[in-house]
């Protein structure tokens, strides 16, 4: 991976965020870096991220340089871009598109037969390094593809090999689910206000809890109902808020958003 040039089409914040993990866990150094933006001011941004960088504005620059694409555009300019693709790529190429909802057959249409492509699923937390992706690999693509997506995913958080069709709950869960534990926070906070807590040090107290919370799952790999018991004695204050949040159907409300989210991503990636 040390050998290869990685190009970026599209500077914006995932993708410096993306690029920026790279380089911080020594994958690919910012001179075997380029990216491609028609916004001069995203293109600036990405170069004051990462010195020693390539920035351009034409994606085919990009490409003719990079035998692995990450395609970072939002969705309504994918076809664009892979229009600009169409004659600059082939068998050794590898292309990643982290475009959310644009299928694997959408982007197939617009590209030679012979083009590996991988779809990704992140979410916003890998601007902290802390992203939780899934990404599934289209035909023609091998383990070896599937191993430096993963790599290169992993350098800013999580990364879990999912079939295509799944990405749609990833959408729902962790794509949409930053949104939800924003809510969560708020709310905590509020509560803390409510009780007498001045408000920055009930929202430092609101989020920190919900991040050592995570800690605790991830690090202890015990499920969220053990650890959840753990906390809560008999007849004591948590008992009496879990009942509180039971009797108002937190628990079902939270998985029908994610149900939600997944549904409406099922629908743009058919629309």
């Amino acid at each position: 991976m040390d050998t290869f040039n990685l190009g970026f089409l599209g500077a914006g914040q995932m993708a410096t965020a993306l690029a920026t993990g790279i380089i911080r866990a020594g994958i690919v150094p910012p001179e075997r870096i380029w990216a491609s933006d028609p916004q001069g001011d995203a293109r600036q941004r990405f170069a004051a991220a990462l010195p020693g960088s390539h920035l351009e504005t034409d994606n085919r620059q990009v490409a003719s340089c990079c035998l692995v694409l990450i395609l970072a555009v939002k969705p309504q300019f994918a076809d664009t871009v892979v229009a600009d693709l169409s004659g600059m790529v082939g068998p050794d190429h590898l292309v990643i598109s982290i475009c959310a909802g644009v299928p694997l057959a959408r982007l197939a249409t617009g590209l030679p037969p012979a083009v590996r492509l991988i779809r990704v699923m992140p979410n916003t937390p890998c601007l902290v390094g802390e992203g939780a992706s899934g990404y599934a690999l289209g035909p023609g693509t091998t383990d070896a593809d599937g191993q430096v997506a993963e790599r290169l995913l992993a350098s800013v958080g999580k990364a879990f090999r999912l079939d295509e069709h799944q990405l749609d709950a990833v959408t729902g869960l962790s794509g949409s689910g930053p949104a939800f534990l924003y809510l969560v926070i708020e709310a905590l906070s509020d509560g803390g206000v409510l009780m007498g807590l001045p408000r920055g040090v009930s929202t430092a107290l609101a989020a920190q809890t919900v991040r050592g919370a995570a800690t605790m799952v991830l690090e202890t790999g015990d499920h969220p109902a053990v650890l959840k018991d753990r906390v809560t004695s008999p007849g004591g204050t948590t008992a009496a808020g879990l009942d509180t949040l039971e009797r108002h159907a937190v628990r079902s409300a939270m998985t029908r958003a994610v149900q939600k989210a997944a549904g409406r991503s099922m629908e743009l990636g058919t629309s």
